[in-house]
């Protein structure tokens, strides 16, 4: 469910005084679902705490009660059902009332380039909100467990990021892999936000425009940093089928930033996205 993404965890940046900031806490859990490994990075006094254990727990209960209802692949889900004409909208589960609002919001944001509304090769359009769906369930979990103690929380998405700190002075480190000449593009260094990436360097050319079913070939992996994994991979996905447009959508979204590899190999970045060197 959603799309390839490309981002790695390298961690919290160590303090100016040099203290490792592992040291105080930590906690790594990975909760397969969605076909995906989500790996939940923790920092922090409570960071392995049984109340932390039991929010983690209920972290991997809610995604995968998502997936059951909006998994493509499970023909008992409600989106399944939707999508094969046995369920209506308004009697599914009520968050699919709200992905789907997202959904449309997110095809009127991008010109039509992202859409729950695919065509399928064979001539007819299927019902898949898989590419607001993995954002959303990762951004709702991740906000309960900032909210929930004094933990810096970074919350990885089978490679999209989102991440937050309360720690002073601390920040995450997000690779960005190079998919044209291996090795590295460079480091997204953030205190919150997130990093969503969308290519083909892994899965092949699995994105389709929703325009015309085509596959984009401009690109080979947009990556978008911005305040909400929602709209970071929403985004990513849209300036991927955007291809040498790809900048300039990003320009029409405040706050989101973009690096864009083409086909060729050359890279370009708006303004604001500053990748460190490894």
């Amino acid at each position: 469910m959603g799309t390839t993404t490309e981002g790695r965890v390298l961690g919290p940046a160590p303090s100016a005084t040099g203290h490792d900031p592992w040291a105080a806490g930590t906690a790594v859990h990975v909760l397969h679902v969605m076909g995906l490994p989500f790996s939940l990075h923790l920092r922090g006094p409570g960071a392995r705490s049984a109340e932390t254990v039991r929010l983690v727990q209920q972290a991997h209960e809610e995604l995968v009660r998502v997936d059951e209802v909006f998994s493509t692949y499970r023909p008992d889900s409600d989106v399944s059902r939707i999508d094969a004409g046995l369920l209506l909208v308004s009697d599914a589960h009520p968050d699919v009332a709200e992905v789907l609002r997202l959904a449309d919001v997110a095809q009127a944001r991008t010109g039509g380039r992202f859409s729950a509304h695919l065509p399928d090769g064979q001539g007819r359009t299927r019902f898949d909100p898989s590419g607001v769906v993995k954002g959303w369930a990762a951004q709702r979990v991740f906000a309960r467990l900032m909210a929930a103690g004094d933990l810096d929380v970074c919350l990885n998405a089978g490679g999209d990021v989102v991440v937050g700190t309360r720690t002073a002075g601390r920040s995450w480190g997000v690779a960005v892999t190079d998919p044209v000449g291996g090795g590295l593009l460079g480091v997204v260094r953030l205190r919150s936000g997130a990093v969503a990436t969308s290519g083909t360097a892994a899965r092949g050319a699995h994105i389709r425009d929703p325009r015309d079913g085509g596959a984009p070939s401009a690109s080979t992996q947009v990556t978008v940093r911005g305040p909400t994994l929602l709209w970071a991979d929403v985004l990513a996905t849209a300036a991927f089928v955007a291809g040498d447009d790809a900048l300039a959508l990003l320009a029409d979204h405040p706050g989101y930033e973009a690096t864009v590899v083409s086909r060729d190999g050359r890279v370009r970045s708006t303004a604001g996205m500053a990748l460190e060197p490894v």
